[in-house]
């Protein structure tokens, strides 16, 4: 089974990925590339082509409710990480339902973790 996240993209071309500048200085222990972010205010950057009136993520690369990935996903921002599926944990997820909706694709639900065997959801995808 794919992780639902691979066929998605749609949180990465919703929401405004704002965080502190911290985690773009490798000094302090930040991974994200700050050439992929730009200053939002004196204490937080976000991602490119968040801000714009049909965000994008900069990062994101494919095609959002066919074939999607974060393209930094070992090292994507703190908030990034913080986002569940909805339903992967067994709750679900107002953003991650919310930015499915907003890009015409329907929640997912409790039977998308499972595969053909009934097992539970496999581990989340590494970045190609």
């Amino acid at each position: 089974m794919a992780h639902p996240c691979l066929s998605c993209g749609a949180c990465c071309a919703f929401f405004r990925i704002a965080f502190h500048w911290s985690e773009t200085d490798p000094f302090l222990g930040g991974t994200v590339p700050v050439e992929f972010t730009e200053k939002l205010d004196p204490h937080r950057v976000v991602m490119r082509g968040t801000q714009s009136k049909q965000p994008r993520c900069v990062a994101l690369k494919g095609t959002i409710g066919e074939a999607a990935y974060c393209g930094i996903h070992p090292i994507k921002p703190s908030v990034c990480r913080e986002v569940e599926p909805s339903w992967e944990f067994g709750r679900h997820s107002p953003q991650c339902d919310k930015g499915r909706i907003a890009h015409g694709l329907r929640p997912l639900t409790p039977e998308d973790w499972l595969d053909s065997g009934g097992d539970s959801a496999p581990p989340l995808p590494q970045s190609a």
